[in-house]
């Protein structure tokens, strides 16, 4: 997947796209169209989208791997990260207005021999045991003031395991980036 060059400008305007889906959804509105000037929407790739209230998370949704293009991606997980993130309650009309949005452009991961390869902050990074899975974005080891253990220990439990699960020789870890704005 090629990397995707945004302008301060563009990503602006993303952000503010992915409000307005959200917002046309609140209202029964129709759905807003894809900016036409942005030519990144049209490339195949992947997003997650993060909403937060007072800086609480309050929704966070999103591929890793990409399969339809930018701007459906972005509008599929806006949605999703407002009504579909089951750890949360649907996202209502009063919370909208005091509703934050993050995008997170997905790269491609990569497989890592040994969790000694991730870098907080650096990486996002993907844990894998026993066929279950869970991820953290790269920002959210800094955003919660974690070192690697801590990070991994807290992966585990998303993923529905002990706080060490990580330490298993059967673990698999992938590392990603992402551009977040």
């Amino acid at each position: 997947m090629p990397e995707i060059a945004l302008s301060a400008a563009e990503k602006k305007e993303l952000c503010k796209f992915a409000l307005s889906v959200i917002g046309a959804e609140l209202s029964h509105s129709p759905a807003p169209a894809l900016p036409e000037n942005i030519a990144a929407l049209k490339e195949i790739s992947s997003c997650f989208v993060t909403l937060k209230i007072n800086g609480e998370l309050r929704g966070c949704i999103g591929n890793i791997e990409p399969f339809e293009t930018l701007g459906e991606n972005l509008r599929r997980n806006a949605l999703n990260a407002a009504f579909h993130d089951p750890r949360f309650n649907k996202l209502t009309a009063a919370e909208f207005p005091e509703t934050e949005l993050e995008i997170s452009i997905m790269f491609p991961p990569e497989p890592i021999k040994t969790p000694e390869e991730f870098i907080p902050g650096e990486h996002g990074i993907i844990f894998s045991l026993f066929g279950r899975r869970a991820l953290f974005l790269p920002q959210v080891a800094v955003e919660q003031g974690w070192d690697r253990e801590t990070t991994l220990n807290f992966l585990s439990v998303k993923a529905g395991f002990q706080s060490n699960a990580w330490k298993s020789r059967d673990s698999k870890f992938y590392i990603f980036k992402s551009e977040v704005f």
